[in-house]
């Protein structure tokens, strides 16, 4: 029996070498089939989970697994890239389970494939579109405003910090496999000669308050937590797989809890405190996998070394506003005038305020049917629509996404008056690019040090010394995964709602978090977004302890009101640190130049508690092996910040290379004038709120806590944005019409702009 088994591993390896059974590119017809079934099967899979997905959100009750599947399920071009990634991914492991079948033992598919064979597979896959760099003209609107997608900021690299490219690794992926499968996938294999505990243990045993208590921030309100989450928004989404069925066996996600990527299933310990039911499980569905991108892809590994997509910019842009993708950044303006604004709602205003626009959608999963007294009838809210798809995911960040649309278009309608002669094309990408000054001054010296304290702000962001063309701003898979969701445990259980005397709202009073997801009816029938607003700025945050870390609001209750059903936020932040192959708590440390504690003694020293490190050790056996966003939110603060030392370097790093390497940063002397800077460098959040909404007084510094007692500020006495050095004499830049701009490819395909210029001129 060994003679015919050598004949059939050689004739195997010949065939995939062999010149005549390949085509003009050099490829065998073997990896071509792997290909056409790896297409079939993902498409079999997308198409089935669609059908799936509608009937389900059409149902009265939808499950917390459903709305978070419907939440991060990729669109429009991240659709695409994802789709293209999938199709590698599956077609390498029909390859890999052939060789296997022949080899009977584990091999890299990538070291079975020739050169030509590896870009064949780049190529039908649609990976190669994914993946080949733009050519970036030199031209006035590429130079002066950012491209939608951040294409063509890095001149050198224009994939660069771009939307819907791989996750930047600093550290090399530990996957189980060393390839693609999660840490823990096989729950019998030990690492580091220990088990992976389950990671809902540790949720119940490390994250429970066990009691409904509520530690308050004394020094920051609950602004500072939501504005957290606005800037996340602004620079991470990492989609699921668009897939809820099994590429390799067809196994239903949502109906099983056999692991089959890309289901895999949060299993229920025993004496669990929500979940009664040891067999059930708390579906979780992976990240969708990438295409490599050159260095940024393969900077760690083979080819076939799996990687997760960021599907916005790495850039502090306001895309949550404007949107990271070109046709959904066309969809948010409004196209029926020349006047360069977004588009807002037609049905409802915010007692003669605009709110956001509603989305198109045949289902709706914001809908809620609420009373309209005018006539007693019952009408169903949609969801609202914005540069960013988890604009309803908290009525407080919805109030903050309105906050800022009409932001601009109240500085559209300003530069409008201040040089009539601009088309409106101009008027928005002005407007836009005021608008990203402000996010990055308010960023950087009002929210930042706040979090990572004045020492880390002194040792990684100094002052600005100019921009550095070999810098990855790419976001990292660590800072996206663990390190920048610290804010989970700063999130009070509640959204406050306050009247003009900042008082508990009389008409509409705070609401409990998981009453607050998904609810736009809320801001559109319940007092509009200034009792919100006021809840941000006028209550402190929660304070996050090592006794009082994750609120049962988000550790039972999350996205749903029946609790047995609900999610549990910090079992999902380890797992889907676990899919992304995050290596563990003391490498990190190790990567900061932080000590790493060997044993019990060294850990209760690094997070002074010896009752947290015995409790850490009794789970996880070595500090080694903690996962690492559990081990970042257990540290003690840093002097004057809310994350530990860990988080305070993985985080300051972060936002180092987000703004070292930015072309088009506010500071840089090319992008604005002295004047311009002088006048960005004075935006205040308070200001913002004042020219906004109706509220009359506000903490000058509205991320500080103070009660209204000891002395708020009238808007009358805040300084208004200075908007006069940018009144320009003579002909606008472009020279040309709105509508010619808008039906060419401008901003949103670089490589066609010269044309582009110079047919419209």
């Amino acid at each position: 029996t060994e003679m015919p088994r050598l004949l059939l591993v050689a004739v195997f390896v010949i065939f995939l070498a062999l010149p005549a059974v390949s085509d003009k590119h050099g490829a065998s017809p073997f990896v071509k089939r792997a290909v056409e079934k790896a297409i079939r099967a993902v498409d079999a899979a997308y198409k089935y989970s669609r059908e799936v997905n509608l009937a389900k959100l059409q149902s009265v009750s939808v499950k917390a697994s459903d709305r978070l599947s419907f939440l991060k399920r990729p669109a429009r071009d991240t659709r695409t890239a994802v789709r293209a990634a999938e199709y590698m991914e599956n077609a390498l492991r029909i390859i890999q389970e052939r060789a296997h079948h022949i080899h009977k033992r584990s091999l890299n598919a990538t070291d079975l494939l020739t050169d030509d064979d590896l870009n064949t597979l780049v190529r039908l896959t649609g990976c190669a579109a994914r993946t080949r760099s733009p050519s970036c003209f030199t031209t006035p609107l590429v130079d002066k405003y950012r491209t939608i997608t951040a294409v063509c900021n890095n001149k050198k690299n224009p994939r660069l910090g771009s939307s819907n490219t791989p996750f930047a690794r600093w550290l090399p992926p530990e996957y189980e496999n060393g390839l693609f499968t999660p840490r823990g996938w096989d729950p019998t294999k030990l690492v580091n000669g220990r088990l992976l505990p389950l990671v809902r243990e540790v949720s119940n045993k490390i994250l429970s308050t066990h009691n409904e208590d509520v530690e308050h921030d004394t020094v920051y309100t609950h602004l500072l937590v939501i504005f957290g989450q606005w800037t996340d928004h602004d620079l991470t989404f990492t989609p699921m797989s668009p897939s809820i069925r099994s590429f390799s066996n067809g196994i239903n996600c949502d109906a099983s809890c056999d692991q089959a990527s890309p289901c895999f299933p949060i299993r229920i310990p025993s004496n669990d405190t929500r979940i009664q039911d040891r067999s059930a499980c708390i579906p979780f569905f992976r990240s969708a996998p990438a295409c490599g991108t050159g260095d940024n892809g393969y900077a760690f590994g083979a080819p076939n070394v799996r990687q997760q997509i960021n599907a916005l910019t790495a850039f502090l842009d306001v895309g949550q506003v404007y949107g990271s993708e070109e046709s959904l950044a066309k969809t948010l303006r409004n196209l029926t005038n020349d006047l360069g604004l977004l588009a807002v709602n037609q049905e409802f205003t915010d007692n003669g305020r605009e709110l956001l626009p509603f989305k198109t959608m045949s289902i709706n999963m914001c809908a809620t049917r609420r009373k309209v007294t005018q006539n007693n009838s019952l009408q169903e809210i949609p969801c609202f629509v914005a540069g960013d798809v988890r604009v309803d995911e908290n009525i407080g960040l919805t109030s903050v996404h309105t906050l800022f649309v009409r932001e601009h278009n109240r500085l559209a309608r300003a530069l409008s008056k201040l040089n009539p002669h601009w088309s409106g094309e101009e008027i928005y990408q002005v407007a836009r690019k005021i608008m990203g000054g402000y996010h990055q001054v308010m960023t950087l010296r009002d929210f930042l040090p706040h979090i990572v304290g004045p020492d880390t702000m002194a040792r990684l962001l100094p002052a600005y010394t100019g921009y550095d063309e070999g810098i990855d701003a790419s976001i990292a898979n660590v800072f996206a995964t663990a390190a920048f969701r610290f804010a989970h445990l700063m999130l009070q259980p509640f959204m406050f709602r306050l009247d003009e005397n900042y008082k508990e709202h009389p008409q509409f009073p705070s609401v409990l978090l998981h009453n607050a997801m998904f609810t736009p009816w809320r801001v559109v029938f319940e007092g509009g977004i200034d009792p919100l607003i006021r809840g941000l700025a006028g209550r402190p945050a929660k304070l996050n302890t090592q006794e009082h870390m994750m609120h049962d609001e988000l550790r039972e209750r999350l996205f749903q009101l029946t609790s047995r059903l609900a999610l549990d936020l910090g079992s999902l932040n380890m797992q889907r640190g676990r899919d992304h192959g995050l290596p563990g708590y003391n490498a990190w440390r190790r990567f900061c130049g932080l000590s790493d504690p060997k044993n019990a003694k060294q850990l209760a020293g690094v997070l002074n508690n010896k009752d947290l490190a015995d409790r850490l050790l009794e789970l996880y056996g070595t500090p080694e092996n903690i996962d690492v966003w559990l081990g970042g939110v257990s540290e003690p603060f840093v002097k004057g910040g809310r994350v530990g030392p860990l988080f305070a370097c993985l985080i300051g790093t972060q936002f180092q290379k987000i703004r070292n390497g930015d072309r088009l940063w506010w500071e840089r002397p090319e992008v604005f004038t002295r004047r311009q800077q002088e006048s960005l460098s004075r935006v205040s959040m308070a200001r913002i709120i004042c020219d906004n909404t109706g509220i009359r007084d506000v903490p000058q510094d509205p991320f500080l806590y103070q009660p209204r007692g000891s002395g708020y500020t009238r808007c009358s006495e805040i300084p208004k944005f200075d908007l006069s050095p940018w009144k320009v004499a003579g002909i606008p830049l472009f020279g040309i019409s709105s509508e010619i701009k808008l039906s060419s490819c401008t901003l949103s395909r670089p490589c066609d702009l010269e044309k582009s210029i110079i047919t419209a001129v």
